[in-house]
């Protein structure tokens, strides 16, 4: 088996599937890349066993079939080095050694027979369902910063898919704070649910950057697959059945409050500086069309308040809540100005772009309040 192959295409596709590798797997095979071919296209494949990316690559020249599994280390830091420039790369079929000719030079690395790499299983009764590449990317941006941790509740590790056959939300929450990401041109005739873990999600996310087409979702109850262009991400889907999260978003929050976007953030960092470090507390105070925004760390004898002007509709409130949160839900919109809607200081706060990226967008930022100290 061997191929010719331009060296930045090469680097370019295993640099992208590189993210799921690990060096200290349990299972010592799939610390390695798996180049196959069946002499007319080359496969490169990363798995972690519960995600497997594949990339199909096209070199100049293809001679033989066969697979192999060659350590990443090595073989990435040899390719970075090299200009633009074809390669060839020979493997022996009987030791599965790999020989690397570029310009003048020849490098030796030792291969591992891939006998023992897993394979996944085609997704059987699958069903499916289509969505820009740009939506989809936007869609896992707006929801994975909300995901949460704590492997207690493992459902909450990833992003709801919720198709419907009038919408389809994305979702994602951690308890503290909740993100539902609403497209409505993504329909389906039945309804249909399932939770991807963030980490398969976050290597879509990147993979997906810089492309405009059309990707394929294919899904049962066990699995999900994402295929687009020449990528495939196929991913285990998380067990368990995702919480009633609409039960927790408010539907009388008729407090609301109008800021710009860029103006709340600057405000929030440099007053979060002199926040309590464990608790991250800041309070906002609002009267009239005024937002103050305070904190304070007694410990330190730190602290510091900012005023800032808004448009605002309800009755004074002073309400609390955690300043990192706040900021990471913050800097996921990408509006000029945000709308704030709330109730009272113990009930969540909703926050809503007053500009989306289209008209078939719909998000909404739920984020819960903390106690205020006395």
């Amino acid at each position: 088996m061997n191929f010719i192959i331009s060296s930045n295409i090469l680097l370019k596709g295993l640099q992208n599937v590189s993210g799921l590798l690990s060096s200290n797997s349990l299972v010592p095979i799939i610390e390695n890349f798996l180049f196959s071919t069946d002499g007319s296209k080359l496969l490169v494949t990363a798995t972690d066993n519960e995600t497997r990316a594949v990339v199909e690559l096209s070199p100049e020249k293809i001679s033989g079939k066969g697979a192999v599994a060659i350590p990443p280390r090595v073989l990435l830091e040899t390719l970075k080095t090299f200009p633009n420039i074809p390669i060839t790369i020979n493997v022996n079929e009987e030791t599965f050694a790999v020989e690397i000719n570029a310009g003048e030079g020849v490098y030796r690395l030792a291969g591992y027979n891939p006998e023992n790499y897993p394979t996944i299983a085609a997704i059987e009764n699958a069903k499916s369902i289509s969505m820009s590449s740009i939506v989809l990317q936007n869609a896992v941006s707006s929801t994975i910063f909300a995901c949460g941790n704590d492997e207690i509740r493992p459902q909450l590790m990833g992003v709801f898919f919720e198709i419907t056959p009038d919408y389809t939300n994305f979702v994602a929450t951690d308890a503290h704070k909740l993100v539902r990401f609403r497209r409505n041109d993504i329909k389906s005739d039945e309804a249909h649910s399932f939770i991807v873990h963030k980490k398969p999600l976050n290597l879509l996310r990147n993979l997906l950057s810089g492309f405009d087409c059309n990707v394929g979702v294919e899904f049962n109850n066990t699995n999900v697959s994402f295929r687009f262009e020449n990528y495939q991400i196929v991913c285990r889907l998380l067990d368990g059945k995702y919480p009633a999260y609409e039960g927790v978003i408010p539907k009388d929050n008729n407090y609301k409050l109008v800021i710009n976007r860029n103006s709340l953030i600057s405000t929030l960092k440099r007053v979060a500086i002199f926040a309590n470090q464990a608790s991250h507390q800041v309070r906002f105070d609002v009267k009239g069309q005024e937002l103050n925004i305070s904190a304070e760390d007694i410990d330190y004898s730190n602290e510091a308040k900012e005023r800032l002007n808004c448009i605002y509709d309800g009755a004074d409130i002073e309400i609390g809540f955690n300043s990192k949160f706040f900021l990471e839900t913050l800097q996921t919109l990408a509006c000029e100005n945000i709308t704030m809607t709330l109730s009272s200081p113990t009930r969540a706060a909703l926050l809503i772009p007053e500009e989306t990226n289209s008209a078939e967008e719909d998000i909404l930022m739920l984020i819960m309040p903390i106690m205020l100290n006395a």
